[in-house]
């Protein structure tokens, strides 16, 4: 081999070679399929320029955008029995939740911190969807109590973001008693006459929907999220009726009285602080 083949061609390659781009520098929007560059949408807080199509969040990203700058301390939350059934089905229990871990970085389907928001202050708990479908288990149900608690020790509201598919079957009765468990929490927060306020993000359905998450003293929602209990399709073959268009979305749901307002994810921070002090200022009036 001469010094051209060693030397110099591989000079050459490395001169004009393509530097690799990562594949995550556009994102498609579900609702229009308009691409939108990521730091647009990081700046949009995942919400589309093009049609207005709120996209799914993470738990860390409702917990940033929610509290003021700087201005928030999660919680460390307790850690129920991993794996209480022994559960398998195409794979074990125990193995998923490793897996759904290692995707989410967190422990389980739900965050819960406290801070300010708008400079008043509140506890915030946030669903992860991304985790086994945001399914509540031991965990979710400990998650709520310990934040129902926390807002009562520090006479602060109770936040909760709801994004989640229902109870989580891996863990069986145990899933299922984490309804009453989080209706018992709301429960606390109302009788110390602190205000619960609950945002509803797509999609809460199942479990969830039928616990805690239609409790709220005040109930919000975000722009097309969905929200049930069960599934269209099985509905519509369960009263053998077409059902409305857009029923279980929150236009639709807002139209009928179900929640009391649709709001925007940019205007959430400032809507909910300003209910916070309208609440603040009744309970005020009420004990007088």
């Amino acid at each position: 081999m001469s010094w051209l083949t060693e030397y110099v061609r591989p000079k050459i390659r490395t001169l004009f070679a393509r530097s690799e781009v990562p594949e995550n520098l556009w994102h498609q929007c579900p609702n229009c399929q308009q691409m939108i560059f990521h730091r647009d949408l990081t700046a949009q807080r995942k919400v589309c320029q093009h049609c207005g199509h709120h996209m799914r969040a993470t738990a860390a990203e409702r917990l940033d955008w929610t509290f003021d700058a700087n201005a928030c301390t999660r919680i460390e939350l307790p850690k129920p029995v991993a794996d209480p059934l022994r559960f398998r089905d195409t794979k074990r229990y125990s193995d998923r939740l490793k897996e759904a871990r290692d995707k989410t970085h967190t422990d389980d389907a739900i965050l819960v911190a406290h801070g300010k928001i708008g400079g008043r202050k509140a506890v915030v708990a946030a669903m992860e969807f991304e985790f086994i479908g945001g399914s509540m288990g031991a965990a979710v149900g400990d998650a709520i109590i310990a934040a129902a608690r926390l807002a009562v020790l520090q006479d602060v509201p109770l936040i909760v973001f709801t994004a989640s598919g229902g109870a989580r079957m891996q863990e069986g009765a145990v899933s299922l008693m984490q309804l009453p468990r989080t209706v018992i929490a709301t429960q606390l927060v109302k009788d110390a006459g602190l205000p619960f306020i609950v945002v509803l993000t797509d999609p809460t359905t199942g479990g969830v929907s039928a616990s805690f998450a239609m409790l709220g003293d005040i109930q919000i929602a975000e722009p097309g999220a969905m929200i049930g209990f069960a599934g269209a399709r099985v509905i519509e073959q369960t009263v053998r009726e077409k059902l409305p268009e857009g029923f279980q979305r929150a236009e639709y749901l807002l139209q009928h009285g179900i929640i009391d307002m649709v709001v925007k994810r940019p205007d959430l921070p400032e809507t909910l602080s300003r209910l916070m002090g309208l609440l603040a200022a009744r309970e005020k009036r009420d004990a007088a």
